[in-house]
């Protein structure tokens, strides 16, 4: 993409047929993995040749800032007294599009966002804004005193995202049906299957069944709202305006109002008091306008909440163990206990969750606890 292009093809983009991104959004999720170093060493090399093609930033120095539990890996490039974030996301597992689109809409609802300044859709590099280099994570484990004031940044960028985004969800991937029972399996097969060796026999498999129906259905029947999908700890960044920095977004959908509430307060990676939980909920619910209010009180938003918290946990612990298994990334199996106590945390007001807690309580977390 030549200089000084990027408006206008993003004003084009918001035009594309939505079926066929809808299409993309899904084989690109089902596609197979594939593992090449010398490829890795090759597109670091032709990333290079990219960078110094770009006269703004041509002759900068170029190093590592971070990778994810994607195959994009991102790159500091430092030119003068500037700095910049290149992003590598090699096609075919990775597609720019979706990213150049929400950052886009992110930026017409003022939400502090890496903006796109080069971009190469064929090979996969993006040049970026820099938006510093201080997780609200490591913040938060350096300086627990620090969540108050980081909290209230993050919910309130949270709550500008749901009512501004409502000018764009329509142009997202829906939350379907389809896309929570695929997200339900992981935890099914990856976790307790390939991970764990747990066979369920035709009872359990009954109430896996009935359980996973009650969970899409939570979902599906909240008000409808613009989903981050992954709006917690590790992609939020501090900073000195407009905190917090919002990374991640590239896999946005229309979806659940209280999906990314439980991303953000239940995070898999930080664990707060239940109170204060319970705490933040209410305050958010204060933040939402009136038709939401009318839509479901206070007491129906924190059960949404929390059943929303059962489905986003079963499908991140699934994910940490397909990343152990398939992707070679071990590091995330530390965070499933936490992950999943918040299930287990549930049962005293949702008996409902009894089957799941017994089989996290029983043989989930015991197995676990004996492999690490």
């Amino acid at each position: 993409m030549k200089p000084g292009c990027y408006q206008a093809f993003l004003f084009v983009t918001l035009f594309v047929n939505f079926a066929q991104f809808a299409k993309r959004f899904k084989a690109l999720r089902r596609q197979p993995i594939k593992h090449s170093n010398a490829g890795a060493d090759a597109r670091l090399a032709a990333l290079k040749h990219w960078v110094e093609g770009v006269d703004s930033v041509a002759g900068g120095n170029l190093a590592p800032a971070s990778g994810d539990a994607s195959f994009r890996r991102y790159f500091r490039l430092q030119k003068g007294g500037e700095s910049f974030i290149v992003m590598d996301a090699p096609p075919p597992q990775e597609d720019c599009l979706p990213f150049i689109r929400i950052a886009g809409y992110l930026e017409a609802m003022g939400i502090n966002a890496p903006r796109v300044i080069e971009a190469d859709l064929e090979q996969g590099y993006l040049l970026l804004t820099d938006l510093g280099s201080t997780l609200y994570l490591d913040r938060l484990e350096a300086d627990l005193s620090s969540a108050g004031s980081l909290y209230d940044d993050a919910l309130r960028a949270l709550a500008v995202m749901q009512d501004r985004g409502a000018a764009y969800q329509a142009l997202l991937p829906p939350y379907d049906e389809e896309l929570l029972r695929f997200e339900l399996s992981l935890f099914h097969d990856w976790l307790c299957g390939t991970h764990l060796g747990i066979e369920f026999d035709a009872a359990e498999e009954s109430a896996w069944q009935l359980l996973c129906d009650m969970l899409v259905g939570n979902a599906l029947d909240q008000p409808q709202v613009f989903v981050h999908r992954d709006y917690h700890s590790r992609n939020l960044m501090v900073t000195n305006e407009n905190n917090p920095g919002v990374l991640d977004f590239q896999d946005a959908v229309e979806g659940p109002v209280t999906y990314d509430l439980v991303s953000l307060l239940k995070d898999c990676y930080i664990k707060w008091p239940a109170e204060r939980i319970r705490q933040w909920v209410s305050g958010y619910y204060g933040l939402l306008d009136k038709s939401m209010h009318e839509a479901m009180t206070e007491r129906d938003f924190v059960r949404e909440f929390e059943l929303m918290g059962v489905q986003r946990h079963l499908k991140a612990a699934g994910i940490f163990a397909r990343l152990n298994h398939r992707d070679g990334k071990p590091g995330y199996m530390l965070d499933i206990p936490r992950t999943l106590s918040y299930i287990v945390d549930l049962l005293p007001r949702h008996r409902e969750l009894a089957f799941l807690v017994q089989l996290i309580t029983d043989r989930c977390l015991p197995q676990l606890e004996s492999r690490a």
